[in-house]
């Protein structure tokens, strides 16, 4: 598939001025990259009606979890509303509320849903698979929570994107297998669903798109330093074995991204079971482009499609 004009001159611009990839950065250096990429790219921010931290207490005594939870502007004070849990993506290891803070009040105006935006622990110094730990701890605290947050714990959904997509198809899979409750949609944007692949879309799209086998190799290193792991389906869903009785599925892909044809192969193996699953691939775009609003008009109409998704999953 070929460059979207747009998404090459990203890509000549990146590479142009040399700047270093993640794999040649240590961890705070890539964090503090991905943080500056983050904000020169996106949108402005839109008003929405409130902005709460949510200390969310660890388990046994454990650290506190931060979230911050989004209402949208067209909700009063006192209304009850669905919520959207969001996890970000970054590879497991960079990433925070704050870079998604834009996109997390467009998903709350678009769906008329409040957002809960969950700062799970990063890897290194919290590898595997305490990311997976987070996200469930936190959709439970939340939900075990409603009265307090405002929101109905009986519609809910499972959103991310990236290494967020992959926790939220994650949680989707363990609340089913431990008889919790079921979301009404997991909406995956370019998730990582099987850390080893070998589809094509990992060969033609593996250097210079983005998204490269060295910087994929550099996140699995850091989240996931036990080879075992790489096989266990927390970390690659496509490993579960049962995708039946899951939540409908809406996918959002780039074109141009290694992983686009591993999402196209979990939604091939839920829709094998019984589970609707709809992908939306924008043709020519690469990894991460959901974000770079500010330079990327595909950018506006996927987060308009994932927040009028998110709202008729949960309206009702």
């Amino acid at each position: 598939m070929a460059l979207d004009p747009q998404a090459q001159a990203l890509l000549d611009m990146v590479y142009r001025i040399g700047a270093p990839r993640f794999h040649e950065l240590d961890v705070h250096q890539a964090r503090h990259s991905f943080e500056k990429l983050q904000f020169a790219l996106r949108p402005l921010a839109p008003p929405v009606a409130s902005v709460t931290d949510v200390p969310i207490p660890g388990v046994q005594g454990g650290a506190v979890l931060m979230a911050r939870l989004y209402r949208p502007i067209s909700a009063g004070p006192g209304d009850v509303l669905p919520i959207a849990f969001y996890f970000h993506g970054g590879g497991w290891c960079v990433g925070n509320i704050p870079s998604y803070d834009v996109l997390c009040r467009e998903l709350a105006n678009h769906s008329g849903a409040a957002v809960l935006s969950v700062d799970y622990r990063l890897a290194p110094e919290h590898p595997f698979p305490a990311a997976v730990n987070d996200a469930r701890h936190a959709v439970d605290w939340a939900l075990d929570n409603a009265g307090l947050l405002g929101i109905d714990p009986a519609r809910f959904a499972l959103v991310g994107d990236s290494a967020g997509g992959t926790l939220s198809a994650v949680t989707a899979l363990q609340l089913r297998d431990e008889n919790g409750p079921k979301a009404r949609l997991q909406l995956l944007i370019y998730p990582c669903t099987e850390i080893l692949s070998r589809r094509p879309s990992r060969l033609a799209y593996c250097d210079g798109y983005f998204l490269d086998n060295e910087t994929l190799d550099w996140f699995c290193e850091k989240y996931l330093p036990t080879p075992a792991d790489r096989l266990d389906w927390r970390a690659s869903p496509l490993l579960a074995g049962r995708f039946d009785d899951l939540p409908p599925a809406v996918f959002i892909t780039a074109g141009c991204d290694p992983l686009t044809d591993d999402c196209k192969a979990y939604a091939a193996a839920l829709e094998s079971a019984g589970v609707p699953a709809t992908v939306h691939e924008f043709e020519g775009m690469v990894h991460g482009f959901l974000t770079l609003g500010k330079f990327f008009r595909q950018s506006g109409e996927a987060v308009e499609l994932a927040g009028r998704a998110i709202g008729a999953a949960l309206a009702g």
